[in-house]
């Protein structure tokens, strides 16, 4: 499969970034500032994220609003156009999280959906699958993430509409004769905005965003980021065994729809109460859990580390994993790192208060 590349690609090579492949795509994994300054800029400031590699599949048509409804786990009759919202598409069997999704309704009739990277032909061929005109008009356009306490106020003076776009709202703008889209969401738990800029102006839009004291950041921060706010990572906390009640997640549930692919099978579940839950780990010390170790209390292993890191903000690793009901915040496990045992607390997520 070939490798696609960012509008922004060349841009961020010239700034000596980090490519790794992720998602099918080369994307920035760090500049040479590093991944902790870039996540601690993040939180104390603002940076700017490329996240193009985010899929955009468009959405139109007079029966697109029922066949969504009838396809995504949450009630779009709850927001209207202008707004955004967060739902899952699920397995119809046993109602997994194929991935889960942001959707901008952006007028009337069009929708942009916004699945995970590698996810895109799956939501594509669902949403085709449901009778409704489903475009993938990825490569049309740049996305791109401000995110920080200040990214607003940074913002304004470069494109004053999409600074003041609400949070959850999405605002048709134009910048520079151009026409972009914003949107007041993010993945960073901090205040921000997101902006769909068409490909050819991305480069431009990207180089004034920077040169209003706006760094940039990669994916290494974007994933400590979202881990300390306990955002779900498709493929680690959400992904095949995996339904949005053992991520604890329910409230993107819209148990008041008459369907939605998957409803049987999630209801099943609720009914019967999920067999793990969602749980935060902090461990003593500085060194991280990652991604498979097990968790362990009284010679037992309870679950796996779904991800684990280096928290810059606490100055301990953090971790997530799923563990049985019973296991509640205070409990002391050990985390089986090699064959070490490296002992840590469940507690209670998010690790870091959400300001978004």
């Amino acid at each position: 499969m070939t490798t696609r590349c960012s509008p922004l690609d060349a841009s961020h090579r010239a700034l000596g970034a980090k490519l790794v492949p992720f998602g099918g795509w080369d994307m920035p994994l760090a500049y040479p500032s590093g991944t902790l300054a870039e996540h601690r800029a993040c939180r104390e400031r603002a940076v700017a994220f490329d996240v193009s590699h985010l899929g955009t599949v468009r959405v139109t048509g007079p029966a697109a609003y029922e066949r969504l409804q009838e396809t995504l786990t949450n009630d779009l009759g709850k927001v209207g156009p202008g707004r955004a919202q967060y739902t899952h598409l699920l397995d119809p069997d046993d109602a997994s999280v194929l991935d889960d999704i942001i959707v901008w309704w952006v007028d009337e009739t069009t929708w942009d959906v916004m699945p995970n990277a590698s996810n895109t032909s799956r939501v594509v061929g669902a949403l085709q699958a449901s009778g409704v005109d489903a475009r993938d008009v990825t490569s049309s356009r740049a996305v791109i993430a401000i995110q920080g306490p200040a990214a607003r106020d940074l913002l304004a003076p470069i494109a004053p509409a999409a600074a003041a776009v609400p949070r959850f709202a999405v605002l048709r703008f134009d910048w520079e004769g151009v026409p972009c889209v914003a949107a007041g969401t993010g993945y960073t738990g901090e205040p921000g905005v997101e902006v769909a800029v068409p490909a050819e102006a991305a480069p431009r839009f990207w180089q004034v965003v920077l040169d209003a004291g706006i760094p940039p950041a990669g994916l290494g921060a974007r994933d400590t980021l979202r881990l300390e706010a306990a955002l779900p990572l498709h493929g680690h906390e959400l992904g095949p065994g995996i339904t949005p009640l053992q991520a604890r997640l329910g409230w993107v549930v819209a148990w008041d729809k008459p369907t939605f692919q998957g409803r049987e099978a999630l209801a099943a579940e609720r009914d019967r109460g999920p067999a793990r839950l969602l749980a935060g780990l902090v461990s003593e010390g500085r060194q991280p859990a990652r991604d498979g170790y097990a968790v362990v209390a009284d010679g037992v292993t309870l679950g796996h580390i779904t991800s684990g890191n280096f928290s810059p903000m606490l100055g301990k690793g953090i971790a997530m994993a799923f563990l049985p009901p019973a296991v509640t915040a205070g409990t002391p496990v050990t985390i089986d790192v090699r064959g070490r045992p490296l002992a840590a607390e469940v507690v209670s997520l998010p690790f870091l208060p959400k300001r978004s």
